[in-house]
């Protein structure tokens, strides 16, 4: 799965503005506050976007002053979590140590503005967007309800046409729910169409739930994955379920918190959907105590001619039956069995991202090599539920290279974010059960058969559309 265009690539300096390093004289807005706003915080800080708060304007940033400093001080913004001992990333948006300088000094002196002819031009954001989508592919549309029981809305599976009559090659993608308050994820694959599948009609798989809303392993799987609709008796969902578990079906980009879009110009390279493939839409929600109707839209930015290099979105995941994942009751440090792919050709590793739950601690992502090398390539000490990051990266992966990756669960009362420290926990679809599956994008020649690239025991998706 690619999610390139997170809080992290968005705000990194892909800007071209170069802040002034923390100066000996006065500090004003104008001139050295608002280039670092500008490169690290109006992505998400601006009107219809997820910060609570708008920064595109002195007016709109001096009440927050005090404020910002002791976020930028203490380092809790620009969220950023990946140990900076490895890497290189090439999206680390967190702060140089003279801009958090910078900035507490112009706080400490009363957040001066200076003269409006330091500031250099306003950044023209995409309005309502984060890209600025060639088309628009309209998604599902469904009824959240206020309440439900254990807080309970299983994930809705739901096939939508793309319109593409041609092979298209899709260099950005963004999804965009109307109501995201209510959005725990919405994620899209891509996959061939199949006879008898009705567009727009949503699709679930009932799981048999005890009464905090967790799974119950002795009445069946905890966790449903990808063309498993079994326990659905609706007329119309074994076809829907097929064409998800088509190759390709399964998550490829996502709306996730912390990440807002996929975005595959910086790497030369797009994704390939093929004519007359369908979207795959896995949906969730979470009631909020009101009744919303969700619409949601996906906007994607087309390549004019076939690019030279390929990406492909990737899906692997820890074993997740229950009798191998069980996080025990108050255990701060549970290991995760492993999640492991083997690369079956030469590829270049471009993007990482963790993905668990509200007990995730830490994840650790390594290489190995076919001569026994071993490099980590990721180290996310404290994982964030909150703030689901990618890292972009630039690694040549020959073929026969081994991905191994670890985390780390903290079912304790030490965990703020612990719905209930007294159970076990086992991997599962809700935001209370958990879950350990890594996502990561490569690049390929154009050419390559993007079908299989990856071998996994548990591989959700074992190549793109």
């Amino acid at each position: 799965m690619q999610l390139r265009l997170t809080l992290a690539g968005l705000l990194a300096g892909g800007l071209g503005i170069a802040a002034d390093l923390a100066p000996s004289g006065p500090v004003t807005f104008n001139k050295q506050v608002l280039p670092i706003l500008q490169k690290n915080c109006q992505g998400c800080h601006r009107p219809g976007q997820m910060a609570p708060m708008s920064f595109l304007t002195y007016e709109n940033v001096r009440p927050w002053a005090k404020a910002m400093k002791a976020a930028v001080v203490t380092r809790k913004m620009p969220p950023w979590s990946a140990d900076s001992h490895y890497g290189p990333y090439l999206n680390d948006r967190s702060l140089k140590q003279d801009e958090i300088d910078t900035i507490a000094k112009w706080a400490d002196s009363g957040a001066p503005a200076g003269d409006p002819k330091d500031a250099p031009p306003a950044v023209e954001w995409p309005e309502g967007w984060v890209i600025r989508p060639d088309l628009i592919i309209d998604g599902p549309v469904t009824e959240v309800p206020a309440t439900a029981k254990n807080n309970v809305v299983e994930w809705i599976t739901v096939v939508m046409p793309t319109g593409f009559t041609r092979d298209t090659w899709l260099t950005s993608v963004e999804i965009r729910p109307e109501h995201p308050a209510v959005a725990h994820h919405i994620c899209i694959g891509y996959a061939p169409h199949r006879p008898n599948v009705k567009y727009g009609h949503g699709v679930w798989a009932t799981l048999a739930r005890d009464d905090e809303g967790a799974a119950i392993p002795e009445k069946g799987p905890t966790f449903v994955g990808r063309g498993q609709g079994r326990f659905n008796k609706d007329p119309d969902a074994a076809a829907i379920f097929e064409e998800s578990g088509s190759p390709g079906g399964a998550a490829q980009d996502c709306y996730l918190p912390g990440n807002v879009a996929a975005d595959y110009r910086p790497l030369h390279a797009a994704k390939l959907i093929p004519a007359g493939y369908d979207v795959v839409f896995n949906v969730h929600y979470t009631p909020n105590g009101v009744a919303v109707t969700d619409h949601v839209k996906v906007g994607v930015t087309v390549a004019k001619e076939p690019p030279q290099r390929r990406y492909v979105s990737l899906l692997i995941s820890a074993p997740t039956d229950s009798k191998r994942f069980a996080i025990p009751p108050n255990d701060p440090n549970w290991l995760s069995p492993p999640a492991e792919a083997t690369f079956l050709n030469n590829v270049e590793l471009v993007y990482l991202m963790p993905h668990m739950h509200v007990r995730g601690k830490d994840t650790t992502w390594t290489l190995e090599y076919p001569d026994g090398r071993k490099q980590v390539i990721l180290d996310v000490p404290h994982y964030d539920f909150n703030w689901q990051l990618g890292y972009d990266l630039s690694i040549p992966v020959p073929k026969g290279t081994k991905l191994h990756v670890d985390a780390h669960y903290d079912n304790s009362v030490n965990n703020k974010f612990n719905p209930n420290p007294n159970r076990t926990v086992y991997y599962g679809q809700m935001t209370w059960e958990e879950m350990m599956s890594p996502f990561f994008g490569v690049v390929v020649d154009r050419g390559t058969d993007a079908t299989r690239l990856i071998e996994s025991l548990v591989a959700f998706v074992s190549g793109g559309a």
